[in-house]
C-alpha cells in the first residue's frame, strides 16, 4: 500500500531523501512509479509518501566543488575538465568552490547560480596540506557551514588522495574522522562524490598510505549515496568521463519521501531501498536522519 503525501500515520514521522537511479549508459531510463520503490528503516518496511523526479519546480541543486590543496600541482591539466563541467550546470543549480587545507575549507566561491564566476574561482592546489592536513575534517567543516536550502538536493565533488596526514598509519575502515564525516553526511543528506588523485610529497608513493586514502574516500561515497572514481594510484589521464558520470546521475535523481518510526531521541536509521523495476539500479545512503517521536 502506498500513502499519499500528507497522510503520514500520527505515530510516524515524514523524512525524505535524495535517490539515484542508474542504468547502463546505453539504455533508456524506465518509467519508475512510487508504487515500485519498497523502503525498509530499520528493517521494517514503511509508507513511500513521495517519489518524484528531481526535476523542474524540484530540480534545486547545491554542488560544491571541494579541492584538496594536498594534492599535487599536476592537477592543473584536469582544471579546465572541472571549469567546463560548472559552466554547463543548469541554472537551478548552485555551485560553491572551496579548497581543503589545515583541517577546514577556504571558500573561493560561495553558492552562486553564475556558474562563469565559479568556474573561474577554480585554482591549481598549493600543493601544501597546512599543519593538520586532514580532508575529513575539511569535509566536515564544510559540511557543518553549509546553507539551510531545504528544498535543494546537496552534493560535494571531492577532489583528494584522500590520506589522512594528521592520522597517518589509520585504517580507514576505523578511522573516527571518517567515521565522522560519514554520520554528518547521512545526518544532513549531502551526498558525495570522490576523485582519487595524488596528493604532494611522498606520502602519495607509500603504497599503504596511499591505498588507504582511496579506500576512505570510497567509503565516504558508499555511505553517503555518491560514487567513487578510482582506477589506480597514478593520476588519471582526465577527469572528462569521471564528470560525465555524475552529470548522469544529477539528471536521473529523485526525492523520496516515506514514513519513519520514530524513536525516542532523533538519530540515524538505517535504510534500505529496492525495486523490481528490470534493469535499475539504486543508490542511496546507507540511513536517514529521524526527528525524536513528539
Amino acid at each position: 500500500t502506498v500513502a499519499l503525501q500528507g497522510q503520514e500515520n500520527a505515530a510516524t514521522v515524514p523524512v525524505r531523501m535524495t535517490v539515484t537511479v542508474n542504468v547502463e549508459p546505453d539504455k533508456r531510463m524506465p518509467e519508475i512509479k512510487p508504487e515500485d520503490i519498497v523502503v525498509k528503516a530499520n528493517r521494517k518496511r514503511v509508507n513511500v509518501t513521495e517519489w518524484v523526479p528531481a526535476q523542474g519546480d524540484r530540480a534545486g541543486l547545491d554542488l560544491f566543488v571541494l579541492i584538496d590543496d594536498a594534492c599535487d600541482t599536476s592537477l592543473g591539466s584536469q582544471l579546465n575538465d572541472l571549469r567546463t563541467f560548472v559552466s554547463g550546470q543548469p541554472s537551478t543549480t548552485s555551485v560553491g568552490v572551496g579548497y581543503m587545507r589545515n583541517a577546514v575549507v577556504q571558500i573561493a566561491q560561495n553558492f552562486t547560480t553564475d556558474h562563469e564566476q565559479a568556474a573561474k574561482a577554480i585554482r591549481l592546489p598549493t600543493g601544501h596540506v597546512g599543519a593538520y592536513g586532514s580532508p575529513y575534517l575539511s569535509l566536515i567543516d564544510l559540511m557543518q557551514r553549509w546553507p539551510e536550502h531545504p528544498n535543494n538536493r546537496r552534493e560535494v565533488i571531492m577532489v583528494s588522495d584522500g590520506i589522512d596526514r594528521a592520522r597517518r598509519g589509520r585504517n580507514a575502515l576505523v578511522n573516527p574522522d571518517v567515521d565522522r564525516a560519514n554520520d554528518i553526511a547521512m545526518r544532513t543528506g549531502t551526498i558525495v562524490h570522490t576523485i582519487y588523485f595524488p596528493g604532494a610529497g611522498h606520502w602519495h608513493r607509500n603504497f599503504f598510505e596511499a591505498n588507504n586514502g582511496a579506500m576512505a574516500l570510497g567509503k565516504i561515497s558508499d555511505v553517503s549515496g555518491g560514487e567513487s572514481f578510482f582506477i589506480g594510484l597514478p593520476a588519471p589521464v582526465s577527469f572528462q568521463p569521471y564528470l560525465e558520470t555524475v552529470q548522469r546521475i544529477l539528471n536521473n535523481q529523485y526525492w523520496l519521501g516515506f514514513s519513519a518510526n520514530p524513536g525516542k531521541k532523533a538519530g540515524l536509521q538505517n535504510v534500505t531501498i529496492d525495486t523490481e523495476v528490470a534493469g535499475v539500479d539504486l543508490s542511496y545512503p546507507n540511513a536517514v536522519w529521524v526527528p525524536a517521536a513528539k
